[in-house]
């Protein structure tokens, strides 16, 4: 498909602080419900497990930063150049970069990738990644943030020229049971909901919900304990969140690793090394050994026990996208 420039009359440009000005502007986040609903006023669109990414570019400079404000442009160059081979010079979009194991977006496999800094390396790692894009919050010299959901993605699909790495998002209108239970037996992790007249809002809104297929979210680690038998580097990771400014305990995970990712976190894990508990009540844990509590990872797991512990928990992999200290226990609304 090939771009268009969208064409904006002098009238409509806003003298307005911008997105691009902004340096990685706070993107729009879901709110978890188990409410699943159709709704001709709503667009219902995969809900991709990936590193949320606003891709950001001013004439020739191009960022792609992550939604606490990292700038990984050299962890996935591709990405960069496609965005920099765009016809329009000026605009901000918003997206989700994934890599695939077979049809499925893998966090996993996309791990690869995430921990590297240089993009020759990143180039060689082998991982094939992907921007799935989705909304579009400025364009040609205008913020567009007000305009409904509709329309920004109608200029969304104006304004870029969709070939891979790049992808355009699809949605589905109105019929959001019948997709969730489509995501569902496709394996997918959920569906996003979006009110199709909703402005871009930053932060958390009720504008756009999620439909999850299964349970997972992020979890500070505040300490692992030493391994057993043969097994080297640790044993399980202890995690937590906050709430009401203290670190609450989570339970433990200790599977999902591979020999070399237990071996080179725990050189990480000793370099945050503390003496105390960093758990508001210190868990009963005989061999613990404290961390830092400044790294995230993601979880998997089936539900909470009754005690407020992860039953069947499995690691996913590190997050850089999200400051420890916004971690919270995702509870439906």
């Amino acid at each position: 498909m090939s771009a268009r420039k969208v064409p904006l009359p002098d009238s409509e440009r806003e003298d307005v602080k911008t997105a691009a000005q902004r340096d990685g502007c706070e993107p729009m986040l879901a709110v978890l419900t188990e409410d699943r609903f159709s709704d001709p006023d709503w667009l219902y669109e995969r809900k991709l497990d990936g590193e949320r990414l606003l891709a950001l570019r001013d004439q020739d400079r191009v960022r792609l930063m992550t939604r606490n404000r990292k700038e990984v442009s050299a962890t996935y160059p591709e990405l960069a150049e496609a965005i920099a081979c765009q016809p329009a010079r000026d605009f901000v979009v918003d997206g989700e970069v994934v890599a695939f194991d077979g049809a499925v977006t893998s966090f996993s496999r996309l791990q690869q990738r995430m921990q590297i800094r240089d993009a020759e390396k990143a180039r060689a790692s082998g991982v094939r990644v992907y921007l799935y894009l989705f909304d579009l919050l400025r364009v040609s010299g205008r913020n567009i943030e007000a305009m409904p959901l509709r329309e920004r993605k109608r200029l969304l699909r104006e304004t870029i020229g969709f070939d891979d790495p790049l992808r355009y998002t699809p949605h589905r209108n109105e019929n959001g049971e019948a997709c969730y239970r489509t995501a569902c037996e496709k394996g997918w992790e959920g569906i996003i909901a979006k009110r199709a007249d909703a402005p871009y809002h930053h932060g958390r809104s009720r504008d756009w919900l999620k439909f999850k297929c299964s349970s997972g979210q992020e979890f500070v680690i505040g300490g692992f304990t030493r391994p057993q038998g043969e097994r080297e580097g640790f044993g399980a990771l202890l995690l937590g969140y906050y709430e009401d400014g203290a670190l609450r305990y989570a339970g433990k995970v200790g599977t999902g690793f591979d020999d070399a990712f237990l071996q080179d976190f725990r050189k990480r894990l000793d370099r945050r090394r503390r003496d105390s508990s960093p758990f508001e009540l210190t868990p009963d844990e005989a061999d613990a050994l404290w961390v830092r509590p400044d790294l995230v990872a993601e979880i998997g797991f089936t539900e909470w026990t009754q005690g407020g512990k992860l039953r069947h928990p499995r690691f996913l992999g590190l997050r850089r996208d999200k400051a420890a200290e916004e971690v919270v226990r995702e509870t439906p609304s």
